[in-house]
């Protein structure tokens, strides 16, 4: 009987040694998994990627129109212009401000604000129609107004698009006005210096500018 109680008190021992833990069976597959709830999948998602502005990206602007795609969600993929007030409406998102921000900028908006919705929601912003970028020409050129840029423009090209000086134009006497953090600046154009092609004699325009000939 005594041997018996030993014998048992010697296999009790063994098998809670750690050699014999190491040889143990593993644990079943996904045993020390932590469930796939929604919460817990938002709650391990890695932090986004700090969003990386070229300050020569081009800046939504009013009336810009915006191809905004969600993946594999035809529903919240949608053209949408950018009204007066500056902000686009979506589903789940509701209003948002697109006005002065880039692409890039408003990708990374709309993902945050998609993201308690949809499990890591893959966006992209794409200017389809571009409205907001307008420049004015003003004073002796034959046709003054308000135009529309599509595409990289110099003073001398909004020149041309008015049509040019009228008899009375001063030539000596071409000013950009341009609007910078609410104050406005002068750039003073030499017309020589631009159709000669001298370096910095003729400007890229901006959005708002405003060309004045005197």
């Amino acid at each position: 009987m005594i041997a018996r109680i030993l014998g048992a008190s010697v296999l009790a021992v063994g098998l809670t040694s750690p050699g014999y833990a190491q040889e143990s069976a593993p644990a079943p597959a996904g045993a020390n998994a932590v469930p796939a709830t929604g919460e817990a999948v938002v709650a391990s998602r890695p932090p986004a990627a700090p969003v990386v502005v070229d300050p020569n990206d081009y800046r939504i602007g009013t009336e810009d129109l915006l191809d905004i795609l969600v993946w594999k969600n035809t529903e919240l993929s949608r053209v949408v212009p950018v009204r007066p007030d500056g902000k686009i409406s979506l589903p789940l998102v509701n209003d948002i401000v697109a006005s002065g921000l880039t692409t890039n900028e408003l990708k990374a908006q709309l993902t945050e604000r998609l993201s308690p919705y949809i499990q890591a929601p893959e966006v992209s912003v794409i200017v389809r129609e571009v409205h907001s970028f307008k420049v004015s020409v003003q004073g002796n050129v034959k046709m003054p107004g308000q135009y529309e840029v599509k595409s990289r423009a110099t003073v001398l090209d909004m020149l041309a698009r008015a049509q040019g000086f009228t008899d009375f134009a001063d030539k000596g006497s071409v000013r950009v006005l341009r609007t910078v953090n609410g104050k406005t600046q002068v750039i003073r154009i030499k017309y020589n210096d631009a159709i000669n092609g001298e370096e910095n004699a003729n400007p890229v325009v901006q959005p708002g500018d405003i060309i004045v000939v005197n």
